[in-house]
């Protein structure tokens, strides 16, 4: 296992931007805003290719919220610190070198020395001020060594890659974990506060990400390994999608990115509804985001515990009308908080990436193009009719299949819905979109001019005149 490196402090001191520099990517969301960060990042540093270790960026920890006790988002987000600074090798105290040492970093100090791991002081910010009047402010707390930093501008970066690498253990069977092509990659997506981080906590069996009533609490995406039942799971926890119009800050602004990011890396999408409230508009755009990235889709319906008979037949009739552009994606009854419905929903996400991910031959595909067009071809346009030569596959995730044949222009859309529901019929895919590419198979004789022979040219002379004649 990798050494783990743990990046703490109060807001706003440049945690994130230290975090993407030194793993060389754009993982962490990062504004000027304070407290953008709340969970728990991880990410691997590879500046030093035979020394890789786990990089973890933390939220900030501030005033009361040291000790720990504090309820509410501050709280939560200190526990995440604390977590982060409990399993590290090393933890780096990163400190703002402009504004100079603080009351909470004071505290910060006394809660790092009680901790049994060692610490490494990083002054950050220091581009353009007098670098060593920064160093002397923080000599108060007596650390043996202290290093001045940049992260904006990669400033002093190699000097503190060397100090750590000098810190932590040099373990001869650390390996750094690569990219498992067999964890299926699921992507938690929907409104906020239907109960995302609840269910992610819920399924890891641990507070890995905070969960609170207040809508967006969660602003990046994080990714957790989850081993269950023999199989292996990638789950990402997204932030919350609001209608456009009422997105204004640009935090929020950069975390719907990342949820965007995140729907079009994953293979299966997981969109929770409120059962309390039903379906809204804004689900609909949720659900719309999912079937533009092409990815298999399984409906969560969250809080289904605290709703009464009378309350769930009418959640059911509003599902079945206004889900009816989504009918082959399943629909799951859960309580994240309860953990009620879970095998239900691994069942359904397990049969949408095996039919997301199946592979077809290009006989099968041809066999079912020729049943559909069987079965009902498609009308005459101006006189003719398309013809469906053959078809292949194109991909999988979603299921893509490249049709061949002429005036294909005139297939209605109405004919291309029927194709996609025959085929996801016939070989019985269920939770995941199926598309298809036409394309026109171009006339061999197109270009070429008949040139008649001379022979020809006599005998259609003959012709005319016979014509003639008989007028």
């Amino acid at each position: 296992m990798l050494p783990i490196v743990a990046l703490v402090g109060r807001p706003n001191v440049g945690k994130s931007t230290l975090f993407n520099a030194l793993t060389r990517g754009r993982d962490a969301l990062v504004h000027d805003e304070p407290g953008v960060t709340r969970d728990r990042h991880y990410g691997v540093c590879r500046l030093q290719p035979d020394r890789p270790f786990l990089l973890v960026d933390t939220g900030g920890i501030a005033g009361e919220n040291t000790h720990l006790e504090a309820s509410g988002l501050a709280g939560a987000t200190a526990r995440q610190a604390r977590a982060a600074a409990e399993e590290a090798d090393l933890v780096l105290f990163v400190v703002d070198g402009r504004e100079g040492p603080s009351a909470v970093d004071d505290e910060l100090v006394q809660w790092l020395r009680k901790r049994d791991r060692p610490v490494l002081l990083v002054v950050n910010k220091t581009d353009g001020i007098d670098t060593r009047a920064a160093m002397a402010e923080f000599a108060r707390y007596g650390f043996d060594d202290a290093l001045a930093v940049s992260s904006a501008h990669r400033q002093g970066l190699d000097v503190l890659l060397d100090d750590i690498l000098e810190r932590l253990p040099a373990e001869s069977d650390a390996e750094e974990p690569e990219e498992d092509p067999g964890r299926i990659r699921v992507a938690f997506i929907g409104r906020p506060n239907v109960g995302k981080s609840t269910l992610v906590n819920r399924l890891l069996g641990e507070e890995r990400m905070i969960a609170s009533e207040v809508p967006g609490t969660t602003r990046d995406s994080i990714a957790v390994d989850l081993d269950r039942d023999g199989r292996r799971y990638r789950l990402i926890d997204t932030a919350g999608i609001r209608r456009r119009a009422r997105v204004e800050e640009a935090v929020e602004k950069f975390s719907v990115i990342k949820t965007l990011q995140a729907i079009e890396q994953c293979q299966v999408a997981v969109v929770l509804l409120d059962a309390s409230e039903g379906v809204t508009d804004q689900d609909a755009s949720v659900l719309g985001a999912v079937l533009d990235a092409g990815r298999a889709l399984v409906i969560a319906v969250n809080k289904w515990d605290g709703l009464s008979t009378y309350q769930r037949e009418q959640t059911e009739a509003l599902l079945s009308r206004k889900m009816v552009f989504v009918q082959w994606a399943e629909a799951v009854r859960i309580s994240a908080l309860h953990g009620s419905g879970l095998r239900e929903l691994f069942r359904a996400i397990h049969r949408a990436h095996a039919s997301a991910t199946r592979e077809f031959g290009t006989s099968e595909a041809t066999r079912a193009l020729e049943a559909a067009y069987a079965a009902s071809p498609p009308p005459a346009v101006r006189g003719h009719v398309a013809k469906l030569r053959f078809a292949h596959p194109g991909g999988s995730n979603p299921p893509t299949f490249v049709v061949h044949g002429s005036r294909l222009r005139t297939l209605s859309d109405s004919y291309r819905r029927y194709l996609e529901n025959f085929f996801r019929k016939r070989f019985k895919l269920v939770g995941t979109p199926v598309r298809f590419v036409f394309k026109e198979t171009e006339n061999p004789y197109k270009d070429r001019k008949n040139v008649l022979t001379e022979r020809q040219v006599e005998k259609r002379r003959r012709l005319i005149r016979h014509v003639k004649r008989g007028k």
